[in-house]
């Protein structure tokens, strides 16, 4: 498993910090994990998974 922080979440989704909480909040995208009191990280393979079936949704193969 392997953690990855804001940035490249950003990068990895082209979403802005406001809309990446904004979907977290509505339960859309994964919650981040608390490493410390001021860290927090998401796991990698749930931001993948997350791209991967907005690209079934978008080829027609998602469930939403």
């Amino acid at each position: 498993m392997k953690f990855i922080r804001l940035r490249t979440v950003l990068e990895m989704t082209a979403l802005s910090s406001t809309t990446l909480y904004r979907l977290i909040e509505t339960g859309k995208f994964p919650q981040n994990v608390a490493l410390g009191e001021r860290c927090v990280a998401w796991v990698e393979e749930e931001v993948e998974d997350w791209l991967a079936q907005r690209i079934a949704e978008r080829d027609g193969g998602g469930t939403n």
